[in-house]
């Protein structure tokens, strides 16, 4: 097999140079399309029969002479198209994995804010605002091309597109319309280099015109590439179907295209009040000693660590579900989980896919696992082997209908609170899947003998015995003919040779369904995301959990959060971590993520990784993470690093109820917790490009320090008041750039967008636990009308379903703050002062529910504009405090 297998590859190799990426789009352009015909129209529903218009183009296969055409108006805001084989069953993403949102009651297309138009010889259709008349989308001059492992449709453009998404990559947020090909392919990509496929894959993106923001889905998950040149996108799909989905957005408000995508891949979960905390962790800790450490020197720093993580290195042979008995004894392990939870900590392990290949070894997962007959199979139905960190492995299939219990199992085994380790959130990795084995892999285990997998321990393990935490300081089917190895499009695979199945696991191998990875490699990651949260739920029902994956596919962001992958220390992945969080966060409804921060890969320096620390402080998902061959990294490792982490630790602190507040805005609604500027300002074209500055929530404008070397930055400010979040002074911005200097590398710059009310708590510097027992205080910051408004959700932090909320609404207008809602959820703590920005001059009075206030109550900064009220109300109730 592996001699046919490496003729073939080489084969492959040659026919991609020939017939793969490299075809002229003339030679597209001059196949023939379809024609249609029978067009029926009932309502919000049209269909029509496609017929192949002239002499067949077979570029990649045979044409598909004749489709099936279905349009439906689902929504006002949402068309869905889709282009199938008419005489054939083709594969489409299974509704078990991403289930779709009802059409049972299609919308007049009077009534639709975008309308599907369409010419029948040749066929092409295009998406319209109704309102302009604008063209939104467009396949005419460029036929549709559909053989069975290749799918082409290209769309216009304006010059110069602002198109955001389509990814995941490491490019800049707004792509290059001009030379731009993206690749979708879920592959374990080290470094995350750009323009090359990555983990995720999500084929969606927004484009922002000056008239509007509109959103395109492509529900495919086979491999494709998605070209941008002038004036076009073009995607190229080796399977599946066409099935689109158009958004129309909106004229005024970007917000509109985000929620209008999380209805079709859903909503956001919510996560626990603590993931919003810090968290720590290293590829490299040696044993338990070194993680208590870690635990105490954060303490000993003044560093508020919520949440310790532990990588591959504690388990037994780098075997899941294990743990190594002389490096990472259970019981001593156990210790660290009891220290952290009496401590209002947590504790989270990873937990990658792969379970190794262990007959007659006593491994229960392996031994369960074969006896469940779970795993990805081999077209002649044995076990597909693949080689990852435990050496030779074999893979759970997600579709096997005893996979979740298997799962779930092994979770209420390992993790058990009273016998093994109780983790509060899981960590799950290598599930594109990954695998070591190169090319043809026709002998794993001789492989993993020359890659030294698993690899021996570099250093004798500790005593037993030695005392932890002393003195320590708390705080659908293929076609039968289609080649699923070698597709004759290749698409643009950066996996080393570039074949589909190259350091994976194999696209032929099969899936207790039926299905191919051929078909469902994009999804595998995500279907594991999903397996885990529901086992997490399993170990405790009714109790929210955080869990962090590397692969997702669209909707994965329902159920887990996502961090960025294996970055490097170096100043562009600083910067480049940004648009990948706007990517997820805003366009792919994964809100929960980060990048590991001071870099992941290779040796950070004090400077970056204090730089780091300010902006990650703004990430979702804010973790230290870094490799086993690179310097320890922990933020007290530096005085410069530690300072930048305490200062950008206090700001996000007492924030975390506003952004709390916010992803459970995002839960219901799908509104982005983090946003891009144009955003904001949708109508101010300069901030279109605008790459380095964003929202964190609504109303927090952050603006780091570009050269992380550097002590100053130029920033964008539109036409907008804002106030700097460090004095409170106002600052009015006059859309154009605004030189700041003198940045020490502690701090970062953050602004409050006038209009808006935030919620803080007064202090930080502790765990959430402990925050959540801190008084607030309000601090209004008018808008240039002099009116703010802002909201505040509250309930206990961890289930799912909540007996009691309070939630607020907050209201300034007229020199009178209102605060009303329901008060369900007993938070225990005090408004101990409100703080009114912008104000010109000392008031006469203020007035607390028709009281007047005490003159020792009142403060007022003339240098800042800060006017300060003593509240000291229980927060129970609301409120008034007019100031006059």
């Amino acid at each position: 097999m592996g001699r046919a297998l490496l003729v073939a590859l080489i084969g492959f190799a040659v026919s991609s140079v020939l017939a793969g990426t490299n075809v002229d789009p003339k030679v597209l352009d001059a196949c023939p399309g379809y024609t249609a015909s029978n067009v029926k129209v009932l309502g919000g529903t049209l269909t029509a029969a496609l017929k192949l218009a002239g002499k067949a183009c077979n570029v990649f296969g045979d044409d598909i002479p004749s489709l099936s055409l279905k349009v439906v108006y689902e929504t006002k805001n949402r068309i869905h198209v889709k282009i199938t084989d008419a005489s054939s069953a083709r594969y489409e993403v299974p509704e078990s994995v991403l289930p779709r949102p009802s059409a049972a009651n299609p919308v007049p297309p009077l009534l639709a804010n975008i309308q599907f138009k369409y010419t029948t010889s040749p066929f092409s259709f295009s998406i319209v605002r109704t309102s302009t008349s604008e063209v939104l989308f467009s396949t005419a001059s460029h036929p549709i091309i559909f053989e069975s492992q290749y799918l082409r449709v290209k769309t216009a453009l304006p010059s110069n597109a602002n198109i955001y998404g389509l990814g995941e990559h490491t490019n800049s947020f707004r792509l290059n319309p001009n030379n731009t090909t993206l690749t979708l392919w879920s592959r374990d990509a080290y470094g995350v280099p750009s323009g090359s496929n990555l983990y995720g894959n999500h084929p969606v993106y927004f484009e922002q015109r000056k008239t509007g923001t509109h959103g395109v889905f492509l529900l495919n998950s086979n491999g494709m590439d998605i070209k941008l040149t002038p004036g076009a996108l073009e995607y190229n799909a080796i399977g599946g179907l066409l099935d689109f989905y158009f958004l129309a957005g909106s004229q005024t408000d970007p917000t509109e295209v985000a929620k209008q995508y999380a209805e079709i891949v859903g909503t956001p979960a919510e996560v626990p009040y603590w993931s919003f905390g810090l968290h720590q962790c290293r590829f490299g800790y040696q044993n338990y000693i070194d993680v208590s450490q870690v635990i105490t020197n954060y303490s000993a720093a003044g560093i508020p660590l919520e949440t310790m993580w532990t990588d591959i290195d504690y388990m037994d042979r780098r075997r899941i579900f294990t743990v190594d008995p002389q490096y990472f004894p259970m019981n001593r392990m156990r210790e660290v989980v009891d220290y952290l939870h009496a401590h209002d900590q947590h504790f989270v392990l990873m937990t990658d896919p792969a379970v190794g290949y262990a007959p007659g070894e006593g491994y229960g997962p392996f031994d369960r696992g074969t006896q469940a007959d779970i795993w990805l199979k081999n077209s002649n139905g044995s076990a597909h082997l693949g080689l990852v960190w435990p050496g030779v492995s074999v893979y759970p299939d997600w579709f096997n209908p005893k996979i979740q219990s298997y799962w779930s199992n092994e979770f209420s085994i390992f993790y058990s609170p009273k016998t093994g380790l109780d983790i509060d959130g899981a960590w799950i990795d290598m599930n594109e899947p990954a695998s070591f084995c190169d090319l043809p892999c026709d002998n794993p285990f001789e492989q993993a003998v020359q890659q030294n997998l698993p690899p021996p321990r570099s250093s004798p393990p500790p005593d037993p015995n030695t005392p932890i935490f002393v003195n320590a300081t708390a705080v659908g089917r293929i076609n039968k003919r289609d080649n699923l190895l070698n597709p004759l499009y290749s698409i643009n695979n950066a996996a080393p040779g570039g074949n589909l199945s190259s350091k994976t696991a194999f696209t032929n191998t099969v899936h207790a369904n039926g299905l191919t990875e051929y078909n469902t490699h994009n999804l595998y990651g995500t279907m594991m995301s999903v397996a885990t949260h529901q086992a997490m739920l399993d170990r405790r029902p009714g109790k929210r959990t955080l869990v962090i994956t590397r692969s997702t596919f669209a909707g994965a962001g329902a159920h887990v959060g996502k961090w960025l992958g294996d970055n490097f220390a170096e100043d562009d992945h600083y910067r480049l971590s940004i648009a990948g969080m706007l990517g997820m966060a805003t366009v792919y409804q994964v809100p929960m993520v980060g990048a590991d921060i001071c870099g992941f890969a290779g040796n950070t320096t004090e400077t970056l990784c204090a730089r780091w620390a300010t902006l990650g402080a703004f990430y979702p998902f804010m973790r230290n993470h870094n490799a086993d061959n690179a310097i320890s990294q922990e933020f007290y490792r530096w005085p410069q690093t530690t300072a930048a982490a305490k200062n950008a630790l206090d700001i996000r602190y007492r924030l975390i109820d506003y952004f709390y507040t916010a992803f459970h805005q995002a839960s219901e609604l799908g509104t982005p917790v983090v946003s891009p500027m144009w955003f904001k300002y949708p109508k101010d074209t300069a901030t279109y490009g605008i790459e380095y500055q964003f929202f964190f929530g609504d109303s927090i404008l952050v603006s780091p320090v570009t050269d992380p070397s550097s002590t100053s930055v130029s920033i964008y400010l539109p036409k907008d008041v804002f106030y700097d979040f460090k004095t409170l002074a106002p600052v009015q911005g006059k859309g154009a750039q605004v030189q700041l200097s003198n940045i020490a590398l502690s701090e970062i710059p953050v602004h409050i967008k006038g209009g808006v009310i935030l919620p803080l708590r007064e202090k930080a510097q502790m765990t959430t636990a402990e925050l959540r027992e801190t008084d607030f205080e309000f601090v209004v910051a008018p808008g240039a009308d002099g009116s703010a408004s802002g909201s505040l959700y509250i309930d206990d932090g961890e289930s799912i379903k909540q007996a009691r909320q309070t939630e607020v609404s907050l209201v300034y207008k007229f020199g009178t703050l209102t605060v009303l809602g329901q008060f369900g959820y007993k938070t225990g703590v005090n408004v101990a002062r409100v703080k009114v920005l912008g104000v010109s001059k000392a008031p006469k009075s203020a007035f607390l529910n028709g009281k007047l206030v005490a003159q020792k109550g009142i403060k007022y900064d003339k240098a800042a504009k800060v006017l300060q009220v003593d509240v000291g109300l229980p927060f129970t109730h609301g409120f008034t405090l007019t100031v006059v």
